[in-house]
């Protein structure tokens, strides 16, 4: 049992050592430069708030035009 669990943990240490070594990168996409990571990055700021603008909008109502009328009915 504890040399299984030395070994799969060892394993585990490999291939993430790999990972690393070969320069695979989760966050940045591949031939992305530094500007274009940080228009990318403003960018999904800017949707995320505009999201959340419409979210709020919508559960307080406010969202659709009143039908009431600003005129009394006799």
């Amino acid at each position: 049992m504890k040399k299984s669990c030395l070994s799969a943990v060892l394993g585990i240490a490999l291939c993430a050592l790999v990972f690393v070594l070969s320069g695979c990168e989760f966050l940045d996409q591949p031939g992305e430069t530094a500007a274009e990571g940080h228009r990318r990055h403003l960018r999904n700021l800017r949707l995320q708030r505009q999201q959340f603008m419409h979210d709020v909008d919508y559960l307080l109502l406010m969202d659709e035009p009143s039908r009431l009328s600003e005129e009394r009915l006799p």
